[in-house]
């Protein structure tokens, strides 16, 4: 052997000896085989995991599609029968050598029995819980696994016949499980059962690192301190292991004894001069990379990766001489909450993919949204939502999932739900998109102005009380307080409902005066809270939807399918009686249908700009609510198809950074610019008074500087001066500014228009919009015109895809163009509906 081929071995023996050995733990998903049936039946039918029964009966034609006409009365068997799921577990060599095997499972709903190679593994009664076996005694090649689903009934019957009473509103309050299941008034009753999330085979040797939470101790401009708590399982007391974070070229190793069994370890990291993070509309959403790694000597015992935000966020509440605050403080600045409460997007599911996710928190990106309520009558969402909420600059109002109802207290429920707040706090913790833990929705409120009360000895209504102080004052708070205390904890929301005066002058409020009460829509402007997390009205959904669950093609409001698809008893009442305060009423259902729509979006932007404008004293606008879970008339602004309706797009223009919003108080037009921006501004501003021809009636010209972060009057105008009837004439304001802290000459112009009646008294001319479409390589481009003002136009078609704008004024001589984002290659059947040409239509 040469000198030359000797220094080559010696190269490769040494950088075999100095890379570490890959002992990490094997992760498998079980997801493969499995069947299913009814727990009486012979035989079994494959099965889809994760998923659920419905999904499953689906599949094989056993039920009609619950979601079409109104089958959703023909499944109602289906929860009513036990389930069983199986499959052939094979494991290979190299796992079955590992000296630990762990059988996990992530979501199972709910009663389940587990039974590996037909021994007992154990029961679980928590849809929300993760569940983990030892599997290392039971495991052999070939294993069979089977899980026996019990109807729900049969636990809550039990329970109930425990106590003396009833606890409202009924028997889900017992069962660990989406509330929204047993059916609310915009949802199914789709009681699902089965394997609902991942179920994973992890097998390792000796020691494993289980779980790694950054929290951030301080942040300043010039620096970041972060503790990482990790905890680690060991067989033994290992004399030296490497724990090693890797980030922006940094690298920070801790070599430290193990101690024999779990045991939580912590080290410290400085970040010099961080970048922080910040929701999309103020700054960029910044999230450093951190690659972990675990060796026990040259044995690599975990590898793993963190996005962490860093960013401080406070719930502050301050007494002062209304009431008491209520707003959050991002990173030092207090930051108004625009946004929507998010439901789940599918009764079933298994049906909700990634690209779902994806496409509707883009949806809210766009509609100037900062902030989400995950409404507590759902799921705690799967990683991708939060994920993604973390990268788009999105914050989320977390509820943990209790709604509308009062919860047992007895040893065991408790036990259960604190180990289900411990699952999900742990598993939230490290996002940046996380601003509060709430307790529940409504429960406080329900407790005490719903009646509840009613029927109850003095002894019951203690008892209850008890209960509810023990899960929402005591569990949840305390667990909050050990595993994620960089967070505020809210007892439940509202803090008051709108029988009680303080709703409009502390904590958070649900005002339905509007829509329960029939109270006018400008009940929001005289009532505002010091942060609205709930209002609402219901609108029809697309045409799309409508056609879904019809089955026809002709747009119906009158259609069979409503008795399950309208799931509020007054709702179609409200809806007209609404409409006819503002509207003209149509008779055609598609003309119907759209106007629903406009009555919608009215009323609720009147809410959210009053609460803007009112900033300070008010803080936030979240809106009931975002999404559907299936097609359904309700109070949603983007219907389950994935549609925007009016609301959606006008709430995008309410949303935006710098407003102007204008009102009509003591017979004068006050107009405000609200800005939400972090530096002051400088512009010219202009109101230009037009009547529906084109001709300019008054001007108002103004130089401002706009405080940052704020709401300023900067006009007033009276009625009076504007010389020709209110129905006749537009008011277009327009703000064209520049940062006064920006280096560069780019300028903004914001815009709005106003009109100082209700859209059915206005004198509007016939519909007369030219239009002039071109393809584009992601769709079309539709250019609009009119000689005369046209009011709310609607643009449809059948061609799947997405308008820029719809349900927008076209001004006198005005040429708007739109983009419609598709993959068709034509839309030959391109409509147009507006305000004039109903108003035409209804006096021929």
């Amino acid at each position: 052997m040469n000198l030359k081929h000797f220094y080559i071995l010696l190269a490769i023996a040494i950088l075999f000896n100095s890379c570490a050995k890959d002992d990490r733990p094997t992760v498998v998903n079980i997801h493969q085989g499995w069947e299913f049936k009814q727990q009486t039946d012979t035989t079994w039918n494959s099965a889809t995991v994760p998923g659920n029964v419905y999904s499953d009966l689906l599949a094989h034609n056993k039920i009609p599609d619950p979601f079409i006409g109104s089958n959703e009365l023909n499944v109602q068997w289906v929860p009513t029968k036990n389930w069983e799921y199986q499959t052939t577990l094979n494991l290979d060599e190299k796992t079955l050598e590992k000296s630990h095997i762990e059988l996990t499972f992530e979501g199972l709903d709910t009663y389940a029995t587990i039974y590996l190679n037909d021994s007992l593994l154990g029961k679980t009664d928590n849809a929300f819980r993760t569940w983990k076996f030892n599997i290392k005694n039971l495991a052999k090649a070939n294993n069979s696994l089977r899980i026996e689903f019990q109807k729900t009934s049969t636990h809550e019957e039990k329970e109930a016949a425990k106590l003396d009473y009833v606890l409202p509103p009924g028997a889900r309050v017992f069962t660990r499980k989406a509330q929204f299941q047993y059916g609310w008034d915009w949802g199914p009753i789709i009681n699902t059962s089965g394997i609902w999330k991942p179920i994973k085979i992890t097998s390792w040797n000796n020691m494993r690192l289980q779980d790694v939470h950054f929290k951030q101790e301080t942040l300043t401009d010039s620096l970041a301190q972060l503790s990482v708590l990790y905890t680690i399982s060991s067989d033994e007391a290992v004399e030296e292991t490497s724990f090693e974070i890797k980030y922006d070229n940094t690298t920070h190793t801790v070599k430290s004894p193990v101690k024999k069994g779990t045991h939580t370890y912590a080290t410290n990291l400085q970040i010099k001069n961080p970048q922080r993070w910040w929701t999309h509309n103020l700054g960029e959403p910044y999230l450093y990379n951190f690659d972990i790694t675990l060796k026990e000597g040259k044995h690599l015992k975990a590898q793993q990766t963190a996005k962490i935000g860093l960013r401080t966020i406070k719930l502050i509440r301050e007494k002062d001489e209304k009431g008491e605050t209520f707003y959050f403080k991002l990173n030092g600045i207090p930051v108004f909450m625009k946004g929507a409460n998010y439901i789940p997007q599918h009764s079933m599911q298994d049906k909700v993919t990634d690209a779902h996710y994806e496409k509707l928190l883009n949806d809210v990106v766009d509609a100037n949204m900062n902030m989400l309520r995950v409404w507590g009558g759902g799921i705690y969402e799967n990683d991708i939502f939060y994920e993604l909420c973390d990268e788009k600059g999105i914050l989320v109002w977390q509820d943990f999932m209790f709604a509308c109802a009062m919860y047992p207290g007895d040893k065991a429920f408790l036990k259960n739900i604190e180990q289900e707040a411990i699952d999900q706090v742990k598993r939230l913790r490290n996002h940046a998109s996380i601003a509060l833990w709430c307790g529940n929705n409504e429960n406080n409120e329900a407790w005490h102005r719903w009646g509840w009360q009613a029927d109850k000895t003095e002894a019951q209504k203690e008892e209850i009380w008890n209960s509810y102080l023990a899960v929402f004052d005591r569990i949840l708070p305390k667990t909050v307080a050990k595993l994620n205390p960089e967070i505020d904890y809210w007892e439940s929301s509202p803090s008051y409902g709108r029988g009680d005066k303080r709703f409009q002058f502390e904590g958070d409020a649900h005002d339905w005066g509007v829509w329960h009460d029939a109270y006018p829509f400008e009940r929001f402007e005289e009532k505002v809270p010091r942060f609205m997390s709930e209002f609402g009205f219901q609108s029809f959904p697309s045409y799309e939807a409508i056609r879904m669950f019809t089955q026809e093609d002709s747009i119906s409001i009158n259609h069979d399918s409503y008795i399950t698809h309208q799931k509020h008893p007054r709702g179609f009442k409200l809806i007209r009686e609404y409409m006819e305060r503002d509207y003209p009423v149509p008779t055609s259902g598609d003309d119907y249908v759209y106007m629903s729509q406009l009555t919608q979006a009215k009323g609720m932007t009147l809410g959210m700009e009053a609460q803007r404008r009112a900033m300070p004293y008010c803080m936030g606008s979240l809106y009931w609510q975002l999404n559907d879970c299936w097609p359904v008339v309700s109070w949603s602004s983007i219907d389950f198809i994935g549609n925007w309706k009016a609301l959606h797009y006008k709430a995008k223009k309410s949303f935006e950074d710098v407003l102007i919003s204008s009102v009509v108080e003591n017979d004068t037009i006050k107009t405000y610019i609200v800005s939400d921006k972090l530096a002051p501004l400088k512009g010219d501003f202009f109101l230009d008074f037009v009547d529906f021809n084109g001709k300019n009636i008054h001007n108002v010209q103004q130089r401002l500087t706009i405080a940052p972060n704020t709401s300023q009057l900067v006009a007033r105008t009276p009625v009076a001066h504007i010389k020709i009837a209110p129905s006749a004439y537009v008011m277009r304001g327009t703000f064209t500014s520049n940062s006064s802290s920006s280096s560069d000459s780019i300028s903004n112009t914001t815009s709005s228009l106003f009109y100082v009646t209700r859209p059915k008294d206005l004198k509007l001319s016939p519909q007369d919009v030219s239009t002039e479409v071109t393809k584009t390589e992601t769709g079309f481009t539709i250019e609009l015109s009119a000689k005369t003002l046209q009011k709310d136009v609607f643009l449809y078609t059948k061609a799947k895809g997405h308008f820029s704008d719809n349900f927008f004024d076209i001004l006198p001589n005005q040429t708007i163009t739109i983009t419609f984002k598709t993959e068709a290659s034509a839309i030959d059947d391109l409509a147009i509906k507006t305000l004039n040409g109903i108003q035409e239509k209804l006096s021929l």
